[in-house]
């Protein structure tokens, strides 16, 4: 049972996030499911732990449902339709792919500030000049994903 309804919510969950560009929160979920909270908080905890989102620790609602941000962060990724964050770059990048929409992202250089933007469209990034730096290998990701 449990399997089936983690597919229900998670499909759920990156369905909103698709439309609105950041995902919704238990009590939207349980509204839209017909279930009650608690049974979306042990789905969003076992998808968590299966590494299919990231929670918030103090109240169990989602942070990460990669690429997308619930939250506001340093990578504001412009499409048709709605302004939403990415977690990083990367995933900045990733918003437009799934979205399969030109797009405008908006971050800084984390190192001197400067401000830099880059655009989505038929398939190119064009835009400021920069390099993207992993300074955590990707096979530490998940040791702390909030910080990577």
């Amino acid at each position: 049972m449990s399997d089936e309804l983690d597919v229900r919510v998670r499909c759920h969950v990156y369905g909103v996030a698709l439309q609105r560009g950041y995902p919704p929160a238990i009590a939207e979920v349980a509204a839209a499911l017909h279930l009650a909270p608690e049974d979306v908080r042990a789905a969003f905890e076992r998808l968590a732990a299966g590494r299919a989102l990231v929670l918030q620790p103090d109240s169990g609602e989602i942070l990460m449902a990669e690429p997308f941000s619930a939250v506001p962060t340093p990578f504001v990724v412009e499409v048709a339709g709605f302004s939403c964050y990415g977690n990083c770059i990367w995933d900045a990048l990733g918003i437009a792919a799934m979205l399969k929409q030109e797009a405008r992202i908006t971050t800084a250089c984390s190192d001197c500030g400067l401000a830099l933007q880059l655009t989505v469209a038929g398939g190119k990034v064009t835009g400021d000049s920069g390099i993207a730096h992993f300074a955590v290998p990707a096979r530490d990701w998940w040791n702390d994903i909030v910080f990577t």
